[in-house]
């Protein structure tokens, strides 16, 4: 038996394969990123998962992508948990941008996240490059839910945010100070919470010119901080993969057009084409 894994911060899509690769299965569970989650939580929240936990034994392979799957000692505690639980599979650990760039392209483009995080990388058809680490949500992520999630939070509570869209904000979420600042604080996963945050903006009218403004600026900093970077910017397409890219992409789009930059696919979840991927492999 295999399993295909996408894995965000905030829930980690599973597909369940048999020894043929004919999809037998799907499952979800909270996010499984390995440098957020303690060695304890990660055990967790595999074994709180009873479709996961059904199987556990039959499992001989993972091919798992995710956030913060980038570096070697988070990947190492996260295939220590797979190990206990998934007593007799082999896990192959990868980040989570090499599960967008199989999701939307075969051939050279830059592919971006804009999920819970975001981030950019280079893929020349065979090998994906990302030049710039990724520092997560307190220093980067730009255009991502917990970005946004933020803005949100200081335009609330600085008064800038128009009094009609505030009175809506407030009344979908507990904006006290004391409950604000203990999920920002105190709380595990607080990249997540912020990200949840975002998800007014999307429940909105986009054309809310306070609301197209906040999400335009958030886009045009990824691009100027992101995809600048690169000196192919202009001639590769721009795929975009992630729940935030997908209720953005008018958003992108507009400003790809103002840009003169070619904006490729943008899809919401990679975890379909992902499988396929897997199933076309020899």
């Amino acid at each position: 038996m295999i399993l295909i894994a996408d894995g965000g911060s905030t829930k980690c899509d599973w597909v369940i394969l048999d020894d043929h690769k004919n999809e037998i299965g799907q499952t979800q569970t909270r996010g499984l990123n390995p440098t957020v989650f303690t060695e304890e939580i990660l055990r967790e929240r595999l074994s709180s998962n009873s479709t996961l936990s059904e199987i556990k034994t039959a499992v001989t392979q993972i091919y798992f992508y995710g956030a913060g799957c980038g570096t070697e000692k988070p990947v190492a505690l996260l295939r220590k948990v797979f190990k206990e639980f998934f007593i007799k599979a082999t896990a192959e650990i990868k980040e989570d941008l090499a599960a967008a760039v199989y999701a939307v392209t075969q051939d050279p483009g830059l592919v971006c996240i804009l999920g819970t995080g975001s981030n950019c990388c280079i893929f020349d058809g065979k090998t994906i490059e990302t030049p710039i680490a990724s520092l997560g949500y307190s220093v980067m992520d730009e255009a991502s839910g917990n970005y946004f999630g933020k803005q949100l939070l200081r335009d609330y509570f600085y008064k800038k945010m128009p009094k009609h869209i505030a009175k809506k904000f407030e009344t979908v979420n507990n904006l006290s100070p004391d409950f604000v600042k203990e999920n920002l604080y105190k709380k595990e996963n607080p990249n997540a919470y912020l990200a949840n945050l975002s998800a007014f903006l999307f429940e909105e009218n986009v054309k809310e010119a306070y609301i197209f403004e906040l999400l335009k600026s958030g886009i045009e900093d990824f691009i100027e901080n992101r995809l600048y970077y690169f000196k192919e910017i202009n001639e590769l397409p721009v795929h975009f993969v992630g729940s935030v890219a997908y209720y953005c992409k008018s958003v992108i789009e507009q400003c790809f057009q103002e840009k003169n930059l070619i904006l490729g696919h943008i899809i919401r979840r990679p975890i379909d084409q992902l499988v396929s991927y897997h199933q076309s492999k020899t």
